[in-house]
């Protein structure tokens, strides 16, 4: 029999998180923190339980609210900052089943882990939904002492000479003073252009995800997807969303729901004039997707802008007075197989938290001084995954990723498994009858070797 954990029941949302339309009551703090997602609220959880004096501001009308991912946590990082976390935060199920699945226009192939490991403790991984564990993990920096602002929009930062010194905000003071800004809003991060510490983007370094939460009938999960208690299963899909449209899709189980999307690259949207609203039903249709949905409906709806560059699109990390983390600096995971971006903005919140702490013991709040987060990250997983991943983000945008491989598998194994009353070839002789002009030995090789270099060695 499966080992079920009591997963947390938190319910904290928008009436027990927002903050009160009055102003705050000091324009003046040690330390300001942009954007309550994951990254900025670890960094004002780790200050606050230091005792120092942190606002963290958000735009939405309660943390999570405007928070969009896939749905999959890897706690490792969170663990270690809030022991045994999922006894008391919003999680939905744990990932013990984690699936990679291509498709083609009518058929898939998938390789499906199935872990004991996965489904003991601390787990591997967990099904969130942004919109109530943002809240239950804001509510902690709350408790730790942290002051909680939303509904409030940061328009610029404060500038004496090449130091800031805090943020203009869209309501009543009108400026709110600190010695280190923390930067924790989001993929095109208005603070780090505002500061200057932000390039131009181009197309090819963003894709466009959209997302369903799909309430299924009662039974309908665990029947569907073979579960027993709180077991969870991920699923990541690679092929055509669309008609060539370069991405992939997602799929993860909720308690009573899935959490479903595209992932879909933005300069491929741009130059097939499509939406992404056309990926998502397309996704929904195929044959091998539609019987997981039977009978369900559509309870949320989502969109998001992924940074998914990686280490070639990371902004001057830090400078006088301000540290940029998570999606504002760009910290997301992509490489094919790895969909990792809210391990890596905790990590990226908490490296930043531990600079400040020393900067203001020192009393220096200077570049140089907080250069030490740049080095913090280096040393830790973040910049080493990104850094060891680097060259799988240029196979992403390889065509015949999506448009000749899927196609080329699946067909591969339906005519080596097909028994038709002629034998079976050799897994070679099976490969060579489906090379083509696009797709030879030769070429073959090369995106191997590609592919090899991304993530094999």
């Amino acid at each position: 029999m499966s080992k079920q954990i009591a997963v947390g029941n938190s319910t904290v949302g928008a009436e027990q998180i927002r903050s009160p339309k009055s102003e705050v009551r000091s324009q003046n703090f040690d330390v300001i923190v942009v954007g309550a997602g994951p990254a900025g609220t670890t960094a004002a959880l780790v200050l606050a339980r230091q005792g120092v004096k942190v606002l963290l501001i958000e735009r939405g009308e309660y943390p999570g609210s405007k928070n969009m991912f896939g749905g999959a946590l890897f706690g490792h990082v969170l663990a270690d900052l809030i022991p045994e976390f999922w006894q008391k935060a919003h999680v939905e199920r744990y990932i013990g089943r984690k699936m990679i699945s291509i498709l083609t226009k009518d058929s898939a192939v998938a390789l499906d882990l199935n872990s004991a490991a996965f489904k003991e403790p601390p787990y591997n991984g967990f099904v969130i939904q942004r919109s109530q564990f943002d809240g239950w993990y804001a509510q902690e920096a709350v408790k730790a002492g942290a002051v909680l602002l939303t509904r409030t929009t940061v328009l610029d930062v404060l500038r004496e000479g090449n130091q800031v010194v805090g943020v203009k905000v869209d309501r009543s003071p009108g400026e709110l003073r600190a010695k280190v800004v923390i930067a924790a809003d989001g993929a095109v991060s208005l603070l780090a252009r505002k500061a200057g510490m932000r390039r131009d983007f181009t197309a090819d370094q963003f894709s466009l995800g959209v997302k369903e939460v799909i309430q299924l009938p009662p039974g309908a999960l665990e029947e569907r997807f073979n579960l027993l208690g709180d077991e969870g299963v991920s699923n990541e899909y690679l092929g055509l969303m669309g008609e060539g449209l370069h991405g992939g899709a997602f799929l993860y189980s909720n308690k009573e729901s899935l959490s479903l999307g595209v992932v879909v690259q933005a300069h491929s949207l741009k130059s097939k004039k499509a939406t992404i609203y056309e990926a998502l039903d397309q996704f929904k249709r195929h044959p091998v997707v539609a019987p997981l949905l039977e009978g369900g409906r559509v309870l949320e709806y989502s969109a998001h802008l992924i940074p998914e560059a990686g280490i070639k699109m990371l902004p001057q990390l830090s400078g006088g007075g301000l540290l940029v983390v998570g999606d504002a600096a760009g910290l997301v995971l992509m490489g094919g197989i790895f969909l990792e971006g809210v391990n890596l903005a905790i990590a990226s919140g908490r490296a930043a938290a531990e600079t400040v702490s020393t900067a203001l013991t020192s009393g220096k709040f200077d570049a140089q001084i907080l250069k030490r987060y740049d080095k913090a990250l280096k040393d830790s997983f973040v910049l080493k995954d990104l850094t060891r991943f680097q060259t799988a983000m240029p196979m992403l945008f390889n065509k015949r990723l999506y448009e000749v491989y899927p196609s080329f598998i699946v067909g591969m194994l339906e005519k080596w498994f097909r028994v038709d009353g002629q034998g079976h070839q050799k897994l070679t002789g099976v490969v060579k009858t489906m090379l083509d002009e696009e797709t030879g030995l030769w070429q073959l090789a090369k995106d191997g070797l590609q592919a090899g270099r991304g993530l094999l060695w």
